[in-house]
């Protein structure tokens, strides 16, 4: 079921569809590539997304950050992850650093979606 759910929401993604009621699975899809969302999941190339919301920036153990990252002063907001969602190279090179994650371009509605489910990950 759960396979199959995940090749439904891929190609949901691929036809161009991301909807209020595929937020979780697109999130689920798209961005378990590089991260997981379970407590205490595994890293991928990208850090373990369980707790992001409230959580400071660069500070997940396990997880080798890059250069923007690794030093940030802020906690994940609604505001911090809107702008990194939406050019997360942008955000890092305003700051004069680099960022391993590569720019996903989700703004406006997409964005809030996924907050709203990544702020439910506690």
């Amino acid at each position: 079921m759960k396979k199959t759910l995940m090749i439904a929401s891929a190609a949901v993604l691929v036809i161009g569809g991301f909807t209020a009621t595929d937020a979780v699975a697109g999130a689920e899809s798209k961005c378990q590539t590089c991260h997981t969302f379970d407590k205490g999941g595994s890293n991928r190339m990208g850090p373990n997304l369980f707790g992001i919301v409230g959580r400071k920036a660069g500070s997940l153990d396990g997880y080798k950050y890059g250069d923007y990252l690794k030093n940030a002063d802020f906690t994940w907001d609604e505001e911090h992850l809107k702008a990194w969602m939406e050019d997360s190279a942008g955000v890092a090179k305003a700051d004069g650093k680099r960022t391993k994650m590569p720019t996903q371009r989700v703004a406006g509605e997409k964005a809030d979606e996924v907050i709203a489910f990544l702020n439910g990950l506690k």
